[in-house]
């Protein structure tokens, strides 16, 4: 016997000779399954004091459980206090009654009344209980005990979770209240409810309201417009992390067509956040750059999100559909943009995130890093993510990317995704996304992307501006 292993003493009464061959059959069958049995007809012998016996089994600290088999004779002799059964349970309800805590005696039901109620004796009237009243019964319920005695219950409670960001967040800005919708849609995903559509628009429709709610539509009133668009952010950042969770849930549990054209649908609503208000007439661009950082800081997580969920033909739908562009910015006949259309910058957060004496290559950048707190994302994964948005403007034609997150990116990095591409299973999983299924094709593709774009001619990244090293290229898929 396993030093952790259950050890039982049975309680029954000697009903008939068919009742106690059950519980017999019921030991036989707890010991195959590993646990140690105590019964009177194995473990009390001729000569033994079997009051002693019985007392020494209730009380004995090495017994774990006392599986009290309940039926209506055990029930009368309980309460009566007669023969064995009555002596027995004397002992058990003092133990019972003292300690009402305690979880070391099992009601084990075997008969119920006229009424539909457990026959139990008095004392453990209040227990909860496991029916053994027929063979099926006994039969459904056994891995039930077994858990029980083990102590690995079916229904375990989760370990408890961290306060939430919007909770630990000092800056006093508002939970956004798409919390309670996205919930809902949660549920409804994890249960597989009807009606996904339906939870899943007002989830998203509450987020671009909430957005929408702190753009700015009048002159600001502050002296520091950097102060206004960091304080924005920083409650927008709220609906960021909402949208991230939608992501990884769905893209993860139940990826579909309908999840795709969903994203697709959602990222173009996303995009006209960052334009300018169809009603306001009279603006400065600079108004709208809180919008504009979190476009592209959205961006760059539901990339990373869709990259830990594993839906690389969503991301492919991503990097290959045309958006919609905002009305406010439509000019001649141009009705469509591609990818880069999510990307963003500020000017204004120089005031109030660079160092003194000092000046930010990307003042977006930081932001992002310093708003990078969640665990299942971390920066690093958010810098990866640009890298592949890098890669696609770089195959992409008409399309340009400058990748901010990556003033911040370790020397010599290797970058998971991009890392096992030079496996060939790895790689398929790239060119679900580029839609290049040839490795030497996409390394042309790139390089006359990196001339397209004059990477040569960035200068002000602190080590260096090898992304086709970063991007693991002339290794990808050389490993089968």
């Amino acid at each position: 016997m396993q030093d952790d292993s259950p050890k039982v003493f049975i309680s029954y009464s000697w009903s008939s000779p068919g009742h106690q061959a059950l519980v017999q059959q019921w030991a036989e069958q707890l010991v195959s399954d590993g646990v140690d049995v105590v019964l009177d007809v194995y473990d009390l012998k001729e000569g033994h004091d079997k009051y002693a016996f019985m007392e020494r089994m209730v009380t004995d600290e090495s017994v774990t459980h006392v599986l009290v088999v309940c039926d209506k004779a055990y029930a009368k002799k309980a309460d009566t206090r007669k023969a064995g059964v009555g002596t027995e349970s004397q002992i058990i309800s003092k133990e019972v009654y003292e300690k009402v805590e305690q979880s070391k005696f099992i009601p084990i039901v075997c008969e119920f009344d006229e009424k539909g109620e457990p026959i139990l004796p008095t004392f453990l009237s209040s227990r909860i209980w496991i029916d053994f009243s027929s063979p099926e019964a006994a039969n459904e319920n056994w891995e039930r005990l077994i858990r029980l005695l083990y102590g690995k219950p079916f229904h375990v409670k989760p370990k408890l979770g961290k306060t939430p960001a919007y909770v630990r967040d000092d800056s006093g800005a508002p939970a956004s209240p798409s919390l309670g919708k996205f919930n809902a849609l949660k549920q409804s995903i994890l249960q597989g409810k009807p009606g996904l559509g339906l939870y899943r628009n007002d989830f998203l429709d509450s987020c671009i309201e909430y957005a929408d709610s702190l753009r700015v539509r009048e002159r600001p009133s502050v002296e520091s417009l950097g102060e206004k668009i960091l304080a924005d952010c920083t409650q927008l950042k709220h609906v960021r992390d909402h949208i991230v969770d939608w992501v990884q849930l769905e893209g993860s549990a139940a990826p579909s067509e309908q999840f795709n054209d969903a994203l697709i649908e959602f990222l173009e609503r996303l995009r006209e956040l960052k334009s300018r208000p169809p009603e306001v007439n009279s603006w400065n661009d600079a108004w709208f750059e809180a919008h504009s950082l979190f476009v592209y800081e959205t961006f760059l997580y539901v990339i990373a999100a869709l990259l830990k969920a594993g839906a690389y033909s969503a991301l492919h739908e991503v990097f290959t559909s045309h958006y919609v562009m905002p009305k406010t910015e439509r000019y001649g006949d141009q009705r469509f943009e591609n990818f880069d259309c999510f990307y963003g910058y500020s000017e204004s957060l120089q005031t109030v995130l660079a160092p003194e004496g000092q000046r930010l290559y990307s003042p977006a950048a930081e932001l992002i890093k310093r708003q990078a707190d969640r665990e299942d994302i971390p920066f690093e994964d958010v810098i990866q993510a640009e890298l592949l948005v890098l890669l696609m403007a770089f195959i992409t034609p008409d399309t340009r990317w400058y990748p901010q997150t990556h003033h911040y990116a370790s020397r010599m990095r290797d970058y998971p995704f991009f890392l096992r591409a030079t496996q060939h299973k790895g790689f398929k999983k790239l060119a679900a996304v580029t839609g290049v299924s040839d490795a030497d094709n996409l390394r042309e593709k790139v390089k006359e992307g990196i001339e397209r774009l004059e990477v040569g001619k960035w200068h002000n990244f602190q080590f260096n501006r090898n992304f086709s090293s970063a991007m693991n290229l002339d290794k990808l898929d050389t490993l089968k």
